[in-house]
């Protein structure tokens, strides 16, 4: 059964969250995107915890249910630390295979620090500690070291990671065998470095919102049971494990060099023209994702592994419509017209992903199909996110955004 699955989002009880991230909300939005398997997110949480008791379904298998959608029990714990004289910032993803296991996990946890702060809590606790622990629970439990490029929190930082993952999990490593390539990120970009070619590489929306599940997703053919997708996972099976659902990483809020405040934004090669330092405030810039690539790699870009997942690069349905109206997402027109497409082809993957050109042509607004098109064929411009601030991707150059206007100003 093929199926897609986003394993890493967050509840409305951690910061900077919706009020929406509740169950009821986050399986209707699933359903809309066309998703099969979510994470709980945040069941370090009590209150949270609660809420999956009370409205999943146990289906027996390491899965729960809602409606039609399919649960995994998943939290994010951030790590600060220090070691060697160093502090790390560490943000790493479980996956429980029950409520059982979940109890245990957080009964531990609660000692090393105040579940109940956040739902994505903080502690003190050594990333190589906290691994240690999950697996003593049980082995059975999937770590996956978080979105593992980002600069401030992440594996492979570059303001609080590490060089190699043995130096971070230590004895652990050997036990842990997928990671989440993060949004500034692709499985290209990771394919350079030869030390992660054994892990599957998975993509997750890490959402706050529920309108954001799914920007990027994994997509199995397996049984919906939390074995045959942890087996899938750990034996890297591309016929079970297809593919991954990405972003352009440029989209990515750190994909390139910069500083924020100053609108500096940099390509790895300009950051080192100006040896690291911003022009304008003379401060360090803050490094993103390309050039941390840049520096771990030991091969060239476009090195391609022989057991590498494959993976398709996707623009939200929300943004391709926006600009083709010219006009923001979140604006009312765009929204009507989401639900309106979304009520003709059932999800949001099915129009991104599946539908023909015949379909497409004939569903969508002219400028919509041909901006899915293009998607589809990488056709698109890219200004890279840096520092904090998320990249622009398009479908349509300035022809067509003067042709937008045009049609715009001609309907009032």
């Amino acid at each position: 059964m093929e199926f897609v699955a986003d394993f890493h989002i967050h509840s409305k009880y951690s910061r900077a969250t919706s009020r929406d991230m509740d169950v009821k909300h986050i399986a209707e939005w699933a359903k809309l995107k066309g998703v099969t398997l979510m994470g709980t997110g945040d069941f370090t949480h009590h209150l949270w915890l609660q809420e999956l008791k009370n409205n999943l379904e146990d289906l027996g298998n390491g899965l729960y249910k809602h409606k039609d959608i399919r649960f995994v029990l998943s939290a994010e714990i951030s790590s600060i630390y220090s070691k060697n004289n160093r502090t790390y910032r560490i943000h790493n993803v479980i996956l429980s295979p029950s409520f059982k296991t979940t109890e245990k996990i957080n009964e531990t946890l609660s000692r090393c620090g105040n579940l109940a702060s956040d739902g994505r809590p903080i502690l003190g606790l050594d990333a190589e500690e906290l691994a240690r622990i999950v697996f003593d629970i049980d082995e059975n439990c999937i770590f996956i070291p978080g979105h593992i490029w980002t600069p401030w929190f992440s594996l492979f930082g570059s303001m609080s990671g590490f060089d190699r993952i043995e130096d971070c999990f230590g004895k652990q490593t050997e036990k842990i065998f997928t990671l989440e390539t993060g949004l500034s990120s692709d499985p290209a970009m990771n394919w350079r470095i030869s030390a992660l070619d054994r892990f599957s590489l998975v993509s997750n929306s890490d959402s706050h919102s529920p309108s954001k599940i799914a920007r990027e997703a994994n997509v199995f053919d397996c049984e919906l049971d939390y074995q045959a997708i942890r087996e899938a996972l750990k034996t890297k099976d591309k016929k079970r494990f297809l593919y991954t659902i990405e972003f352009f990483p440029e989209e990515g809020k750190y994909h390139f060099d910069g500083h924020r405040d100053c609108g500096v934004r940099f390509s790895p090669e300009e950051t080192k023209a100006n040896k690291g330092i911003c022009p304008k405030c003379k401060k360090r810039l803050t490094v993103g994702v390309m050039n941390r690539v840049d520096q771990l790699a030991d091969r060239p870009d476009g090195f391609k592994p022989e057991n590498a997942i494959p993976f398709k690069s996707l623009i939200p349905l929300e943004e391709i419509i926006a600009e083709s109206k010219g006009l923001k997402k979140g604006s009312v027109a765009v929204e009507k017209e989401y639900f309106a497409v979304l009520a003709k082809f059932g999800t949001e993957l099915d129009i991104l992903l599946r539908a023909n050109r015949a379909e497409l042509e004939k569903g969508l607004a002219p400028k919509v199909a041909q901006g899915v098109l293009r998607m589809r064929e990488g056709k698109v411009t890219r200004l890279a996110g840096f520092d904090g601030e998320y990249g622009v991707i398009k479908v349509f150059g300035q022809d067509d955004q003067q042709q937008t206007g045009e049609k715009q100003l001609s309907l009032f």
